[in-house]
């Protein structure tokens, strides 16, 4: 059983979040899903950017310290999109994390990861907000740091293809998802 906190993407804490959450603590994980808007999510990605925008990167990046804070040092930190960024930023501070779970987005600078830092990355192929050869160059710097690091491309889907409620949702590429994260997770 690992402690994970689950940051959401831009458009905020939607139900997809809750349902990943849920999702994971029947597998016998406990999960956090913090709140980083404080505000009602949105309903398109655009929205979402200007919820971003309005409420600042800082303000984002300082509540998703004082979620983590209270939790064990070795939680899992995950993130959908934005929210793997954001999972990534906070690493600076939890050297002693289990492992670092981004779907739908990089995050973590390799000034930040640890030898053997286990990272399980899941992205869209192609994704419009990851190209390829920015992928190619996080992977390289995240492994050169020492990283246990696997990346698993799902061809066709969309962006956010784990969230069923956007057009981007692909069911077939999900479950597989969800199966390597459980498989993740439980190593840990």
């Amino acid at each position: 059983m690992r402690h994970v906190v689950l940051f959401h993407s831009v458009f905020g804490l939607r139900p997809a979040v809750l349902a990943a959450a849920h999702r994971l603590r029947a597998a016998g994980h406990q999960v956090t899903t913090p709140d980083l808007y404080g505000v009602p999510a949105a309903d398109t990605v655009e929205e979402g950017f200007a919820l971003f925008e309005k409420i600042g990167q800082d303000a984002v990046l300082d509540r998703a310290r004082a979620a983590v804070a209270p939790l064990p040092p070795e939680a899992v930190l995950a993130g959908f999109s934005m929210g793997a960024g954001v999972a990534g930023a906070v690493l600076a501070d939890r050297p002693a994390t289990a492992g670092l779970l981004l779907l739908h987005g990089t995050g973590g600078a390799p000034a930040d990861v640890r030898p053997g830092l286990p990272v399980q990355l899941h992205l869209a192929e192609p994704d419009p907000y990851e190209p390829s050869d920015e992928v190619d160059e996080w992977r390289r710097s995240m492994t050169d740091a020492g990283a246990g690091l696997e990346v698993f491309r799902y061809p066709g889907a969309g962006h956010l293809f784990t969230d069923a409620d956007v057009p981007d949702y692909d069911p077939a590429a999900a479950e597989v998802a969800w199966t390597r994260v459980l498989t993740f997770l439980d190593g840990r």
